[in-house]
């Protein structure tokens, strides 16, 4: 998800935070938010989300930390990435196709509703509709039916997905268009909570103020400065809250974030910027922490762009040659990632190194492709990111690399925050390439290609389509078991560097921490930190 969870993409640059890492700010003090909130609340850094609060619709990782604190979906991942139920009793299957949820019993929304099985079939079947235009429907289309309500054309056939059915109010059958032996792991993903009947009366103002069946009950939100949430006596998962709530503080920059955490001002900080991450485990002692999670940074070209419209592949497996990732990441990310050898991280199911010289510093061979697929159009192009999550430094080293070894001009694109860096990629407005940060929505390597690279991915803001792509991947969701549909995405991965949809940079670490008035601070599966652990001193 953008980086993710939605996949989520990830705002943080060194480290995705998220992996995303604070936007939005007023500007006041470097954006720095003041005071500690209420007795018994914790806080940490979270921008300004992108669209308002509804599960489906949120896709990047300030969003998604906040929707993670109000609503639960069936299951979720441990830290290994192994499978732990949540609202769910158990998600079953015989022939991979036909998928069976349990529910269990006694889970209510924050307004006293019960948590039913219709809670469930009636928003997946909103989110799919085309006509409500979620970010993340396309995390819908293995159902049977949903093609009725999310045609590629048109007005939708039908209301409902006729693969949902209830079997009674704590069981309900998902049938898929084809066999899928990794779905129940899709169903980890936020985009899969449940919604209560009040949403339907105003979604709008629902997305605003939403009632979840999470551990926190929503409070308020102070857009581009503050959303706040309250711990909920009455939730019944594995991750009941153990502080009394949550303040999601947005910062203009990490180091004005960085400054709150030292003074004692802000509790908990996702990534540590650039400027501060040779001191920060000194400054904050047991409380920095730095671990790897399933997460990758990329540069991903437009191919919609003039620049990149039609590009010989060749060029881009040059370009990759002329980033000196090894260089990089020791000096200017100070040890705190790990060059790529391959489009997907290592902590999910299918991790491998390819057998490859693309993503190995060799500027000779760099000037060499490039040549031979014709060159850069204008022998120059940009990159997008976000300058609140710590990028300038690496995109500015990564750009200086790229130049001394090839004489390509390349140059960043800087937007303010996050959420402009967003739209700018929703609304195909990226003018070169655009900084990827991409964090594990399940711990399977699909993840990685399916919802990045296929035609019809969501995410896919580059536009990359090619059909042998599409039909593998398309063949891989359609093996007999897991182990089968993991090794020919290994092999999708493979046929990925003849193509170069976008070009991998490195793996991500947290490297992020806390300051003395909170402790069990723990990094998920996802990388993000478990708000609902964290306790008050």
């Amino acid at each position: 998800m953008r980086g993710a969870k939605s996949a989520k993409w990830v705002a943080g640059a060194i480290v995705v935070a998220l992996a995303a890492t604070a936007c939005g700010g007023n500007g006041d003090d470097e954006g720095k938010s003041k005071g500690s909130g209420p007795a018994g609340y914790v806080s940490i850094d979270v921008g300004e989300p992108q669209k308002p609060l509804i599960p489906a619709d949120t896709n990047e990782s300030n969003g998604s930390y906040v929707i993670q604190s109000i609503f639960t979906q069936l299951l979720d991942f441990d830290s290994k990435g192994d499978i732990v139920y949540t609202n769910a009793e158990s998600v079953t299957t015989d022939d991979s196709k036909t998928w069976t949820v349990k529910l269990k019993k006694g889970w209510k929304f924050h307004n006293g509703e019960e948590v039913t099985s219709k809670s469930y079939i009636d928003a997946w079947n909103w989110y799919a509709n085309i006509k409500n235009n979620q970010q993340n429907s396309f995390w819908f289309q293995d159902i049977k039916g949903y093609d009725d309500v999310h045609p590629e054309k048109g007005d939708p056939k039908a209301d409902t997905m006729s693969g949902l059915k209830a079997v009674d109010d704590h069981t309900f059958t998902i049938e898929l268009k084809y066999t899928m032996p990794y779905f129940n792991y899709k169903l980890g993903y936020t985009t899969w909570a449940p919604l209560p009947k009040v949403f339907y009366d105003d979604p709008k103002a629902f997305g605003q103020k939403p009632v979840g069946n999470g551990p926190y009950k929503f409070e308020k939100w102070d857009h581009k400065k503050l959303i706040q949430v309250k711990a909920w006596d009455g939730y019944q998962g594995p991750n009941k809250a153990k502080n009394k709530g949550v303040q999601f503080k947005a910062y203009t920059t990490l180091e004005a974030a960085y400054k709150d955490v030292v003074s004692g001002n802000l509790d908990m900080i996702r990534q540590v910027g650039p400027t501060d991450l040779p001191k920060y485990k000194q400054d904050l002692g047991d409380g920095a922490i730095e671990q790897p999670y399933a997460a990758i940074q990329t540069l991903t070209p437009a191919f919609y762009s003039k620049t990149f419209k039609d590009i010989d592949p060749k060029v881009l497996q040059g370009l990759s040659m002329a980033i000196d990732r090894d260089t990089i990441t020791k000096t200017v990310l100070n040890n705190t990632r790990t060059p790529a050898k391959g489009f997907t991280p290592p902590g999910v199911k299918g991790y491998q190194n390819l057998d490859t010289d693309v993503f190995t510093y060799n500027p000779a061979k760099a000037k060499q492709l490039i040549k031979e697929g014709g060159g850069v159009p204008g022998n120059k192009f940009t990159v997008q990111y976000n300058t609140d999550g710590g990028h300038k430094e690496w995109v500015t080293a990564v750009c200086e690399s790229i130049r001394k070894a090839t004489g390509v001009d390349c140059t960043g694109d800087p937007k303010p925050d996050f959420a402009t860096d967003l739209e700018a990629r929703d609304n195909d407005q990226v003018k070169g390439m655009y900084r990827g940060g991409w964090v594990a929505d399940y711990p399977v390597n699909a993840n990685f290609m399916k919802e990045l690279y296929h035609t019809t991915a969501e995410a896919n803001n580059g536009k990359f389509s090619n059909k042998e792509i599409d039909g593998l991947m398309n063949k891989a969701d359609n093996a007999k078991s897991l182990d089968e549909s993991v090794k020919a995405f290994q092999e999708v991965e493979k046929k990925l560097v003849e193509h170069m949809p976008a070009i991998p940079l490195w793996y991500y670490r947290i490297n992020g921490g806390h300051g003395k008035n909170v402790d069990n601070v723990n990094v998920d599966f996802h990388g993000d930190l478990e708000v609902w652990a964290v306790t008050t001193k």
